[in-house]
């Protein structure tokens, strides 16, 4: 089965449908890549909250039901969405130093995506507030896989010696690295760039962390 409707569907049917007993369609990579950057544009033009399973049908040329069946829901559909927009994982990157990991991690995206994404990020968190499902769904699909990852990049850097395992900052990492992207905008009415956050983790991150840094020329 594919994600397409048929042209001639109806759009009278008005009642939700239900997730199917364990049973979902099979989309390509291709398929799943378009509708996730159909989702992403239309968050972005309406917000999550004005956002419907109907405008995504719509916009993608599915059936409202095959979207049901795929992801069960909005909230699901959006965050799956947000976390296939994501370059890499942070566990996946080891360039053999901390610094060289997080500055890697930073260079995953260019400053348009970064921008872009930002914008997103605080829309959901504002609609994350009133939508109990959003915020589930947002822990289990990003905040905890991005937790893991860190703790995969400070358990290399420990056992390299680069960071002591009694360190008050290792719990904070996430923190320290998701505060700086999101806080551009709020105190600088910037969004986030590469040399903006490349510069605060050598200013604020490794320092935090106990890791020396090197003085630019």
């Amino acid at each position: 089965m594919t994600a397409a409707a048929s042209k001639g569907a109806a759009p009278a049917a008005q009642a939700e449908p239900v997730p199917g007993p364990g049973r979902r369609s099979r989309i390509t990579p291709e398929r799943e890549a378009e509708l996730y950057g159909a989702v992403l544009d239309l968050l972005g033009e309406v917000g999550y909250d004005a956002l419907t399973m109907d405008a995504v049908a719509a916009r993608t040329r599915s059936s409202k039901a095959t979207l049901y069946r795929q992801w069960g829901g909005k909230a699901e559909l959006v965050v799956k969405a947000l976390r296939h927009s994501k370059r890499g994982h942070p566990g996946d990157i080891d360039t053999g130093s901390l610094r060289g990991d997080l500055h890697a991690l930073v260079a995953l995206e260019d400053d348009c995506t970064m921008e872009r994404n930002s914008a997103l990020m605080r829309g959901v968190a504002m609609a994350m507030h009133h939508n109990d499902d959003l915020r589930q769904a947002f822990r289990e699909q990003l905040v905890d896989p991005e937790m893991g990852g860190f703790r995969e990049v400070l358990q290399r850097a420990i056992d390299r010696g680069e960071v002591r395992a009694d360190c008050p900052a290792i719990e904070f990492l996430l923190h320290m690295m998701v505060g700086g992207f999101a806080t551009r905008a709020l105190l600088d009415d910037q969004p986030p760039t590469q040399a903006f956050l490349t510069s605060y983790i050598e200013a604020v991150v490794l320092p935090a962390l106990g890791v020396r840094t090197t003085p630019t020329a």
